[in-house]
């Protein structure tokens, strides 16, 4: 994918700050381009077959992607702070609240808490830095621990909490995803703290995380009131629920192998689904190509595969597989027959399972 593709991401901050500005039914429109316009892009463009694997041998072609993640974290703190001051100076109207507060929540979910993501796999301590103070900004920094320690192990196991499974409601599937990580990220930070002998200090993430959720939670109380903490408090939700809801689709069914009591078979590319499609990766800086990121965690987002014959694939990008998974019945009908290694989308004549 041409690396100056990823930078269409961009678009949906410069959609809020318009919905901001413009005000009345206008505020809607950030939820209409995410979920309706990019689907209708990934429907007329279709998905994408060419896998990206050689393209940071051309010189200062990895830097690029980079800068692409590293730019994000002050615009959306800009954003962040340029929203809560326009609500205070003009507040919002009726319905205004509610799709301005959705159409934030979707800047720093949709896409921060995906540039986190991809932050942090990352080796630099600058990126992993910027991806604890993203995941910060939605009061879900625990996700840093869990996420890399815990999902990246368990995955597409009973131990997991962000494997969804066969028959399990979207809904259900929150409730438990955020209560069990919780517990579990304290669990495997102590583990780490304990093997490194880390004492109680900021290199503890426990308390490093709390103490910057709580110090943000009084920051925007002591300049914004109530009213901003509210409004601020109801974005990070949505925010957390996109992230939820993208967990859901990406291993929803799929399990692997125990070989042995409490020990499973090695994660494949067929452990988790696939989606190619060009315009919803772009957005998403090719987390939709998430069989090959859980095969090879260490590879960056413009270099991961499609993998063709290995990874089972959506029948369609992530917005729209998104919006199916609210109505359980409709996905389950869609979806189901794809875990019971029935025909896949695209001409695949395969099955999810090898």
């Amino acid at each position: 994918m041409p690396r100056l593709l990823f930078a269409v991401a961009y678009l949906l901050p410069v959609v809020h700050l318009a919905a901001l500005e413009l005000r009345g039914p206008w505020v809607w429109l950030p939820l209409l381009y995410v979920f309706g316009m990019i689907p209708l892009g990934d429907r007329l463009v279709g998905p994408s077959r060419v896998d990206d694997d050689e393209v940071d041998a051309r010189p200062g072609e990895s830097r690029v992607h980079d800068l692409w993640l590293e730019l994000w974290a002050p615009m959306q703190f800009a954003v962040l702070a340029w929203t809560l001051w326009c609500l205070r100076e003009v507040p919002p109207v009726g319905h205004e609240w509610l799709g301005l507060g959705l159409s934030m929540g979707l800047v720093t979910g949709a896409g921060g808490i995906n540039v986190a993501h991809e932050l942090m796999h990352r080796s630099k301590a600058l990126h992993r830095g910027l991806g604890e103070a993203l995941m910060t900004s939605v009061f879900y920094a625990h996700f840093c621990v869990e996420h890399v320690l815990g999902h990246h192990k368990h995955v597409a196991t009973p131990k997991d909490p962000a494997t969804s499974r066969r028959g399990e409601w979207l809904y259900a599937f929150w409730i438990r995803s955020i209560v069990q990580s919780i517990p579990s990220a304290w669990r495997l930070e102590a583990r780490r703290t304990e093997k490194q002998g880390i004492g109680w200090s900021l290199r503890d993430r426990r308390l490093r995380m709390a103490l910057s959720q709580v110090a943000l939670a009084g920051g925007l109380l002591w300049l914004f009131g109530w009213t901003g903490f509210a409004f601020y408090a109801g974005q990070a939700l949505f925010a957390v629920l996109l992230l939820e809801t993208v967990d859901y689709i990406e291993h929803y069914g799929l399990m692997r192998e125990e070989i042995s009591p409490g020990r499973y078979e090695r994660v494949q590319p067929h452990h988790s689904w696939n989606s190619s499609h060009v315009v919803s990766s772009a957005h998403l800086f090719q987390l939709p190509r998430h069989s090959d990121h859980h095969a090879n965690a260490s590879r960056p987002y413009h270099r991961l595969r499609t993998l063709p014959g290995e990874a089972p694939l959506l029948p369609a990008g992530y917005p729209a597989m998104m919006l199916t998974a609210l109505v359980p019945p409709l996905f389950f009908r869609w979806v189901d027959p794809l875990v019971d290694g029935g025909p896949l989308v695209e001409g695949a004549a395969a099955g999810p399972r090898p």
